[in-house]
């Protein structure tokens, strides 16, 4: 078994708790299904946003899923002048047997931008 690490990213239409925790919620959600990722496998999530999200912390989202007892740490991304706003973003630190090449990183809604090679993933 190693520890892998597990990237996604989606986009909020505003900056608004419900509309943070849904999107959070979202991706979580499809980074589980798409890597067949149990609570347990889970090592730690940095969950980072840009700096135009303040509303809700992210992490609550994976609270709310049940993950008590793993690691989580909110931040927000550095402001580059001229880069898509409204993101957050996850990395998942997982134990897992599956190859690196084989894990199933999400970008979703006008986040597909940030890595166009993954869109289909």
């Amino acid at each position: 078994m190693e520890c892998r690490g597990v990237r996604g990213a989606i986009t909020v239409d505003a900056n608004t708790a419900e509309d943070i925790l849904e999107a959070t919620a979202e991706l979580l959600q499809g980074l589980i299904g798409a890597n067949e990722i149990e609570a347990e496998q889970v090592v730690s999530a940095i969950f980072s946003t840009t700096p135009d999200l303040d509303a809700a912390f992210p992490a609550r989202a994976a609270r709310d899923l049940g993950w008590q007892d793993v690691a989580l740490l909110c931040t927000h991304e550095m402001a580059v002048p001229g880069a898509l706003p409204r993101v957050i973003r996850i990395l998942l630190h997982v134990n897992t047997a599956r190859a690196a090449r084989d894990m199933v990183h999400l970008y979703l809604k006008g986040a597909r931008q940030l890595r166009p090679d993954r869109v289909g993933a």
